[in-house]
């Protein structure tokens, strides 16, 4: 739960020039196109390695509802995430409550090949990735 409207928590999660603020790991963002009500932007997030070099990801958001709902996808085909992902997905839900917004972050990851003996530890990296976004949310807003 954070306390922030709805609105307010749209306007950060549906908005990638944002993400810096909030998501784990990104440097910056580049190359956004918005589309009217979000869905079908797309764009390129820097994310910071541990060596602090860059590494670039590219996404795009396939289903948008004001206020409730934001899905988007890394494009996987032809980067270097093909060798360990079939496909990457991420859904936020919104739902406005008395004390501020309950937002739910549910992330979907199908590793590709051998990558998915390693299911275990990519499960607990998604979490404390989901863990970090929300506490990131919060600094964002509050």
């Amino acid at each position: 739960m954070i306390d922030a409207s709805p609105e307010k928590v749209w306007d950060l999660v549906s908005d990638p020039h944002h993400l810096p603020r909030w998501w784990p790991r990104t440097v910056r963002v580049e190359d956004v196109r918005v589309a009217p009500g979000g869905r079908r932007s797309r764009w390129t997030t820097v994310l910071g390695t541990q060596r602090g070099r860059g590494v670039r990801a590219d996404y795009r958001c396939t289903g948008a509802t004001a206020g409730e709902r934001y899905v988007w996808e890394q494009e996987i085909e032809g980067t270097p995430f093909e060798k360990i992902l079939r496909s990457a997905e991420l859904q936020i839900r919104l739902e406005g409550q008395t004390e501020g917004t309950l937002i739910t972050l549910i992330s979907s990851e199908r590793l590709r090949g051998l990558s998915r003996l390693g299911s275990p530890m990519m499960r607990r990296a998604t979490r404390q990735r989901l863990e970090e976004a929300l506490s990131g949310i919060e600094r964002a807003l509050t």
